[in-house]
């Protein structure tokens, strides 16, 4: 069972990796996969840049977004917005939260984003927006304090994902590699989509078109062909994980000198 759950937290920080290598995260933004053995609880890294994550930084979380257990580690503040999704949609069992720089057009203009080529529809016909300053007022623009989460849940409803009035987006998947895909697709649509304006004309798929192309986001072939390849990029560029499930410190100095002063004691009497 403990091998299980280290190679659960090492996809999950390779998940991380991944999508920070493909510029949907970046310093910031977070994924997070529900617990695979516990529905009311889900997994999600210490406070870290996505790219640095290890298997050692996962942590575990109720659906209320607190530790299991007590840790004297930084959490992200933002960690209400997978707690929050997770509790009002069962059928979520991996989220992500970026400010991808492809998106943050759309989010501050307003504007849209629809789907303009096979891959992009995995994004879904309609992404729903969230604008926190209707219900909140003047914010910092993090989503922190649970009532927050659960506004960004309600707008996100039964969508694959939601855009954030000047903030970057939510995505959630059917599972992690799922969401991966998603993620990254919805990102290379937006920059598809802006670059079309460039040239005078947006034309969207058709409904029909998005309803038959969005299917392919879940086949195991795609899937796996996407994090096969994303995955050999992050070797390529040197950044994957360590193997490692949990992190390793060093004993203080003067620990490892009495040690060592114990361990010659013990062979000067066996000798």
């Amino acid at each position: 069972m403990s091998d299980r759950r280290d190679d659960i937290r090492y996809e999950l920080a390779l998940a991380s990796r991944m999508l920070a290598n493909e510029g949907v995260l970046d310093a910031f933004g977070h994924v997070s996969l529900r617990h695979p053995g516990d529905p009311n609880r889900f997994l999600l890294s210490r406070s870290r840049s996505p790219l640095l994550v290890e298997a050692g930084d996962i942590l575990e979380f109720t659906l209320d977004a607190e530790p299991v257990r007590a840790s004297t580690e930084r959490l992200f503040a933002e960690r209400v917005i997978h707690g929050c999704i997770y509790q009002a949609r069962p059928d979520v069992m991996a989220v992500c939260h970026h400010h991808a720089a492809a998106v943050l057009p759309f989010c501050i203009a307003g504007v849209p984003i629809v789907p303009v080529f096979h891959l992009g529809a995995a994004g879904g016909a309609s992404i729903p927006f969230w604008n926190q300053h209707d219900e909140f007022g003047d914010t910092n623009l993090l989503v922190a304090k649970p009532e927050e989460g659960r506004s960004l849940a309600r707008a996100l409803g039964p969508h694959v994902a939601v855009l954030m009035r000047h903030h970057g987006a939510t995505v959630v998947g059917g599972d992690l590699r799922e969401l991966v895909s998603r993620s990254t697709f919805m990102c290379q649509n937006a920059v598809y989509q802006l670059q079309a304006h460039l040239l005078g004309r947006v034309v969207p798929l058709t409904p029909g078109e998005t309803k038959l192309a969005g299917s392919l986001n879940a086949l195991p072939n795609v899937v796996g062909r996407t994090w096969e390849y994303w995955s050999h990029r992050l070797v390529e560029a040197g950044r994957m994980p360590p193997r490692s499930a949990v992190r390793k410190t060093k004993s203080p100095p003067a620990r490892r000198s009495a040690a060592k002063g114990k361990a010659a004691r013990r062979k000067r009497t066996r000798s």
